[in-house]
């Protein structure tokens, strides 16, 4: 990809694991004005991160979208609607984004919070990612930086999260120590 400019997405979730996907190049970054938060929707069982406008900061990685396909990517955040991003709000774009999108939870298929609880399989993996790109303290700045949390399911011996990634006992002790900081109640699937 030398010399060429792509579109981009930035995310804060589960694509921030490259492990979940095949996009590159892709580079960690920092967002402003914008938080991220667990969100209920109609179109799953289970709480999914989102982000919205808020005066704070998010990590997550900026990943190209090559020919400007976003088909695929927009089948796996069906959920979501993608959202221009201003390139200040970004303390780095590469230089090959000639623009960066992010994804958002559609307010049609949003619900009001609930009891339904937090995949497990799908926080390890999200953790698994920040662990990756930005170290123990880039985990930390995720439990940090997020909202709206509720009960965990741990469905770490069957994964119902589809692209769950397999994790080491360190990464989970790690999930498990903020979880139990954030003192979330644990539902066994």
């Amino acid at each position: 990809m030398t010399g060429d400019r792509h579109p981009a997405f930035f995310g804060y979730g589960s694509l921030v694991n490259r492990a979940t996907h095949d996009y590159a190049p892709g580079e960690p970054a920092r967002l402003a004005g914008w938080r991220r938060v667990w969100r209920h929707t109609r179109l799953r069982p289970w709480p999914y991160l989102s982000a919205e406008p808020a005066a704070t900061e998010i990590d997550g990685l900026v990943a190209a979208v090559p020919r400007d396909d976003w088909a695929l990517l927009d089948q796996r955040e069906a959920a979501y609607l993608r959202h221009p991003l201003l390139h200040d709000h970004l303390t780095t774009t590469p230089g090959w984004a000639d623009r960066v999108e992010i994804y958002a939870v559609d307010a049609a298929h949003g619900l009001p919070p609930n009891d339904q609880p937090i995949l497990l399989s799908y926080l390890d993996t999200v953790v698994q990612g920040f662990l990756r790109e930005f170290g123990e303290a880039g985990v930390a700045h995720f439990f940090a930086t997020t909202t709206s949390w509720t009960a965990i399911l741990d469905d770490r011996a069957a994964p119902h999260y589809t692209r769950h990634q397999k994790t080491s006992a360190a990464e989970r002790r790690l999930t498990d120590d903020h979880v139990d900081v954030l003192g979330l109640t644990r539902r066994k699937a």
